[in-house]
């Protein structure tokens, strides 16, 4: 099995390239794989299948555009798990280092690239400095709602970027606040749990962010809870449109807001790719002898052995 690993804002993710759609990913290969003492390590899987081999019925009709038909699914789809296994509708930072493996394989041509998501279509351009825009829709303003971390207790606003959000801003310094268990929310609002952030406004739309993540824990970024956060801010201070600088413990996101969608800017890297050893993956307490001609696992670039197409 190949694998990649990259991160956006040191919000990293295990990439399994599958176009076929023939991997079976149960919730306990994805909590091993992404395991960072006996596993590769990180906050979630990417899997990078193409939508035709997808069952039917995965991917939401796209609906179609004024006086035209409706818009073909889009080549490639960002299957995505949380570490502990769970299904995720989104990840901002995700699709940003599925992009950037899609290019750095020959899989799509830029500058821009049409990518389905559970939470639906999304648009994602590469920038001349070489950074990467996702349109990420408009986020869903739902109400209020309340979480407790560790004895804190604050109030939010729940927002939906095709996954659950509750950003609180708050006064307090972030690196106060006890983020090492899940912060508590009201279930009747949050069926499925929620990603919690908290948020500090520190002037000029300028804000800082730490996030709990459903089925990961607290993580060094979350690009859908940066446009939460840059929502949230908003409408604390009055600010609503423009764009909105997010620090998060792993660098910088911009968050532009315009009252019809947003905008999530960020880096995007591939670490590294190989191939994962059939020992581990078959559970085997130490690795099987090599067989005859193989000498070790190669690892390679998008022109090596392991490209997919």
């Amino acid at each position: 099995m190949r694998f990649g690993k990259g991160h956006g804002t040191q919000n990293d993710f295990v990439i399994l390239p599958d176009p076929g759609g023939a991997l079976d990913l149960p919730p306990g290969l994805v909590a091993r794989l992404c395991d960072r003492r006996a596993g590769i390590g990180g906050d979630g899987v990417l899997r990078v299948v193409r939508t035709a081999a997808l069952p039917p019925g995965t991917v939401a009709p796209v609906p179609p555009a004024p006086a035209q038909g409706a818009a073909p699914p889009a080549e490639w789809f960002m299957d995505y798990r949380n570490a502990d296994g769970s299904v995720a509708e989104m990840c901002g930072n995700g699709i940003r280092v599925f992009a950037r493996y899609l290019l750095g394989h020959g899989l799509a041509a830029g500058p821009e690239i049409r990518i389905e998501t559970r939470a639906g279509t999304r648009l994602v351009r590469e920038e001349p400095g070489g950074q990467l825009t996702v349109d990420m829709g408009a986020p869903a303003v739902l109400g209020r709602g309340r979480a407790l971390a560790g004895g804190f207790s604050c109030d939010g606003l729940r927002i939906s970027l095709g996954n659950p959000h509750l950003a609180c801003v708050v006064d307090v310094p972030l690196g106060k606040l006890d983020l090492s268990g899940p912060p508590s929310v009201d279930p009747a609002l949050f069926p499925e749990g929620a990603n919690v952030e908290f948020v500090r406004v520190t002037g000029g739309r300028r804000a800082e962010m730490r996030v709990h993540e459903r089925g990961s824990g607290e993580t060094r970024s979350c690009g859908t809870g940066a446009v939460a956060a840059a929502v949230a801010a908003a409408e604390a201070t009055g600010e609503r449109g423009g764009a909105w600088h997010v620090r998060v413990p792993g660098g910088d996101l911009t968050v532009t807001l315009d009252g019809a969608t947003s905008l999530l800017t960020g880096p995007a890297v591939i670490v590294a790719e190989g191939d994962l050893s059939p020992a581990w993956l078959a559970g085997l307490p130490f690795p099987a002898a090599r067989s005859a001609g193989r000498k070790g696992s190669r690892c390679s670039g998008s022109a090596g052995p392991g490209r997919i197409r």
